[in-house]
Order: structure tokens, then sequence, then C-alpha cells
């Protein structure tokens, strides 16, 4: 599961999650319990990481995918059937997952070339080892058993063409699932498992970047990440006046939220000084006025959404920090869904 640039990191974080919507009808007390409960378990296995991501799955599918699908029946029976496609091939039924934690690292395999390798840590009412005993069923002998430190890690030949949350489409080679624990999977490539399993026996890791990734309770998708140099080297930003300005980014953090009508998005970049925080910030705003340009040029019913998300921007300084806020109508969000 890899990609060049940094926010494909969020698209990961849609991995393995499903669009079959149900109620809840547990109190808010028991369901933030249960939240917090789950969170904890899903990040006491992530490792060490450049880019942590949280997602409230039962949220997101209850509320926020719902509201974005639901108005375009054809593209969500799409979906759905991307998903059952998955679990067919592995197994692993996405629908029993309430929580996935990411865990993203930088590697630079190349000059100019980024790749980003995740670890998914699945939380969930799901019985585990039913799941993998599936998997080796729907593998139909396509997969390997490897033993780490006492557990045991199934490799799935995959390589085929498939759809993230039955959205966006990835190249899948092979993938690596173990058992963590009876209600936690660790799903990704082989390394990036046994990664997990050492995190799990050892202690937790990332404890900035979880702390950036939840500093908004209520979001559906939270998000902590460190930003070196070479990541920044890698995706050329442009030009020599805005690459100085990016370059005293040093970490990134934000988060998905919604409403009854809108997702509202949050990033915040934390730079080297408050004096590089307010350059940055002048560059943002002088991106934003030249937004209206490029926005002219789309069609609807993207161009219309572009321009809700330019009119609702927000840029702040706050000390060594930049923040940038916006929000669209969640049912205007299907027209980027292929």
């Amino acid at each position: 599961m890899n990609k060049k640039v940094l926010g494909s990191s969020l698209i990961l974080a849609f991995f393995l999650l499903n669009l079959s919507f149900t109620s809840d009808s547990r109190s808010l007390a028991d369901t933030a319990s249960r939240r917090s409960e789950s969170r904890a378990e899903a990040i006491s296995y992530l490792p060490a990481s450049d880019a942590v991501v949280l997602i409230d799955v039962k949220r997101l599918l209850n509320e926020t995918m719902p509201r974005i699908l639901a108005g375009d029946q054809t593209k969500l029976a799409q979906a759905n059937a991307e998903i059952e496609k998955f679990k067919s091939r592995t197994g692993v039924d996405p629908r029993s997952f309430d929580r996935v934690a990411l865990g993203v690292r930088y590697v630079y395999p190349s000059a100019n070339v980024t790749k980003l390798e995740t670890v998914a840590i699945a939380h969930g009412t799901f019985d585990a080892k039913a799941l993998v005993a599936a998997g080796r069923i729907a593998a139909n002998g396509k997969y390997r058993e490897e033993k780490y430190r006492g557990a045991t890690i199934l490799v799935f030949s995959i390589n085929d063409q498939m759809k993230l949350l039955g959205l966006w489409d990835m190249r899948l080679k092979v993938l690596a699932v173990c058992v963590l624990d009876p209600n936690s999977l660790a799903i990704g490539s082989p390394s990036g498992v046994r990664a997990a399993i050492e995190a799990g026996k050892t202690g937790r890791a990332n404890p900035e970047l979880i702390s950036l990734a939840t500093r908004d309770p209520n979001a559906v998708i939270g998000l902590g990440a460190n930003v070196p140099r070479a990541l920044l080297a890698n995706l050329h930003v442009g030009n020599d006046a805005i690459a100085k300005d990016a370059n005293s980014i040093q970490q990134i953090y934000g988060a998905v939220g919604t409403t009854e009508a809108d997702v509202s998005l949050f990033l915040a970049a934390r730079t080297d000084s408050a004096d590089a925080a307010k350059n940055l910030s002048d560059t943002v705003i002088g991106l934003k006025q030249l937004g209206g340009i490029l926005i002219a040029r789309m069609q609807p019913p993207k161009k219309g959404l572009a321009q809700t998300a330019l009119d609702n921007l927000k840029i702040t300084t706050r000390g060594n920090e930049v923040e940038i806020r916006t929000q669209v109508a969640a049912t205007s969000l299907a027209a980027f869904i292929k």
C-alpha cells in the first residue's frame, strides 16, 4: 500500500471500511467510553511512525459516508460491491471494524521519490481467529504463513486492482494479516505487521503524534505527522519562495468532522518559529487569492464544491502555527467519487 504523496495517507485511512450503515441505540456515555477504549487498544499496536491517522469507523459509516453517497444509489451499490470483492479475496470482513489506526512511514527508495508504508490496526467486535480462518479459505491456496514472536502472519497474494472503501483505486500485490488480540488485527505489508507485533510487546510508540491526532476528541478522522525536509523536497512544493516557507514546517495535524449537513476540515502546520508561521500564512493567503483563477476553469459540479471550500476557507496564525479551516456540504463531495 504505497503512495507518493503525503495526502494519500488520508485516503488510506479509509482502508478496509464499508458502506453498510446501521443505527446505534447505545447511550452517548456508553458510546464515548467504547470509542475511547477501542482507540486506546488500536493505537497500542502502532509501531514507530512518521504519521498517525485515527479513524472513528462507526461515525464514518453512520454519519459521514451516508450523507455523501446516500443520494447516489449507483455509486453506493458499486462501492458495496468492491467491499464484497475485498472480503471474498481475503476473508476479512471490514463491516466488523469500529476503529482503525494507521501508522505511516516515509521511505525514500531513490532520489525524488517518496513512498508511504502503512500498517492498519483494525479494532472491532469480530472473532479475529475466525476471520483469519476465512481468509485461508478465500485465498484458495494463494497465501503463506509466517511465525513471528509467537504470532502467526498470513500473507495473501492479491495482485489485483481493488478500491479503498470501494471508491479509490489501488494496486495490491500482497497483504499480510495477523491476529494481535481477540479484537484486533494488523493489516499491511509483512514488515509492517511484524512491526505492529513488536509494538504490542514493547509498549506504545508515537506519543507526540498520537497527541496531535487526538486533539479534537469529536473528529471522525484525526491526523498527526512529522514533516522532514526530505519529504518536502520530493513533493516539489513550488517556487523558491514557497519552498522556503514550506521548509519551515516541522509537523502537521488535522481533523475531519461532520455536522448534520456539512463535512469540515481542519489542518494546522507547526513551523520552527513565529516569524516562519507569519510568512507561511501570507503565502497561503496569496494562494487562496489565486485559487479563484483555477476554479474558473473547472467544470460543474466540482466547480461549485471548490468555490464553496474556497469561500469558507479561514486562515489563522497562532504563535508558530498556521491553521486552515473550511467546510462543504456533505452531498457535494459525491462529485469527487468516481
